[in-house]
């Protein structure tokens, strides 16, 4: 494997390098996070182990720096940070695995080599489709049977998530975290409500239902 190595302390950085090495991988070892990024962006590598705490650029900012790019290595986290919110929040910035110093080099080894073995993730969705209703993402225009269907923002949003789970049930709640970011029951009819409207707009002038009641359950969304 061809792997790249962004730590700032070097007696840790060699370390890594070196077991790395007599294992028959090629290291590229940087210790600056801006660095980091360039060689990332231009260089073609299997995994990427990154420090979180580096000079000039963190590792948050790095890894966040490098999604949004597309670039899709996979990026295993080292760092002293351990706490379980340090964790969630390296994960969230993009990255796929999290090892907390002290660590056994082995660990590191078979960590590397799990992530390697993923498939390539596919290209970015910029499409939805259930049946003869599209949904473009990119220019977020929406038809039906070739007819244009006009959405407010949150029946847009509340749509693509059902587009996004073709087939499976959404409850309420996942559709009030998912499209209303609300992590408690409000008791209101918010995504009843919604679902009505989006009803009127994307299945009532048509001649088939894609929207379905599952009761006791929630929604979803079929050909």
């Amino acid at each position: 494997m061809k792997i790249l190595v962004v730590e700032d302390d070097p007696t840790t950085a060699a370390y890594i390098a070196e077991g790395l090495r007599q294992e028959g991988h090629a290291v590229d070892q940087l210790g600056e996070g801006r660095d980091g990024l360039i060689r990332a962006t231009t260089g073609e590598f299997d995994v990427m182990v990154i420090d979180r705490m580096l000079p000039g650029l963190d590792g948050l900012s790095l890894v966040k720096a490098l999604r949004a790019t597309h670039n899709r290595t996979p990026v295993l986290f080292l760092t002293a940070l351990g706490g379980v919110d340090d964790r969630i929040e390296g994960l969230n910035a993009g990255a796929d695995d999290y090892l907390v110093k002290p660590f056994a080099f082995g660990e590191l080894s078979a960590r590397l080599a799990a992530l390697a073995r993923r498939p390539q993730m596919q290209a970015e969705t910029t499409a939805l489709t259930a049946g003869d209703l599209t949904m473009d993402l990119l220019t977020r225009r929406v038809t039906r049977a070739g007819t244009e269907i006009d959405l407010l923002p949150r029946e847009f949003a509340l749509l693509e998530q059902l587009l996004r789970r073709k087939g499976r049930v959404q409850t309420r709640t996942m559709l009030l975290e998912s499209v209303w970011d609300i992590r408690f029951d409000p008791q209101t009819n918010v995504v009843e409500t919604h679902i009505s409207r989006l009803r009127a707009k994307i299945d009532k002038p048509f001649e088939h239902e894609l929207i379905k009641t599952v009761r006791g359950a929630g929604y979803r969304i079929e050909a």
